[in-house]
């Protein structure tokens, strides 16, 4: 079966990636950072060939980044989106990502791919009480519920998803990392990246 690793991203436009970023920091030094990070994590997780890599793109972003096959983000909501995404995968455990995850590499995948082995569902925290991973290994008994009733963007949507799992089924949180979502979580990846 096909492991499968799902790049969540938006087309990169002015005004219209990261917003709550933007407000802190300006559109243009937003766009530079969303176009940069998208384009680093999608080249780090698609050479690695112990799966292949998708990117679900919303906004239409036709030829960027180049060489990744892509298809587009369906839905009403994020939830929505997520699900479908999933769901169009080839058969086999799947990992969905954020792409503005400047500190993700192939390792966090992978061990989320080995926690799939033992678990029914593996998420990846994010320190916003949201999650920047969510991996499934069995999509027809998981998403019929998974996303529904989420509070998204909040600090409940990681609480939330994991109260939507069917009882019995089990799931396994693995590293937690930011995603970069306002000023303050910008700041704090430019002091790592700094070694701050």
């Amino acid at each position: 079966m096909t492991r499968t690793v799902i790049v969540f991203a938006r087309a990169p436009r002015l005004g219209r990636v990261k917003r709550r970023l933007a407000a802190g920091i300006g559109d243009i030094a937003a766009l530079r950072f969303y176009r940069t990070t998208t384009e680093r994590v999608v080249r780090r997780l698609a050479r690695d060939r112990r799966w292949r890599t998708v990117l679900a793109v919303t906004g239409g972003a036709a030829r960027w980044p180049r060489g990744v096959p892509r298809i587009a983000q369906r839905g009403d909501d994020l939830g929505q989106r997520m699900g479908n995404a999933i769901r169009a995968a080839p058969r086999g455990p799947v990992v969905l990502v954020g792409s503005d995850i400047p500190d993700l590499r192939p390792r966090h995948v992978a061990r989320a791919f080995h926690a799939l082995a033992g678990h029914d569902a593996v998420f990846g925290p994010a320190a916003d009480g949201g999650y920047w991973l969510v991996g499934v290994r069995d999509r027809a008994l998981l998403l019929r519920r998974l996303f529904g009733e989420v509070r998204w963007s909040t600090a409940h949507t990681l609480e939330d998803t994991i109260a939507n799992l069917p009882e019995g089924r089990r799931h396994v949180l693995v590293d937690a990392l930011d995603d970069v979502d306002d000023a303050a979580s910008w700041r704090r990846w430019l002091g790592r990246r700094r070694g701050c």
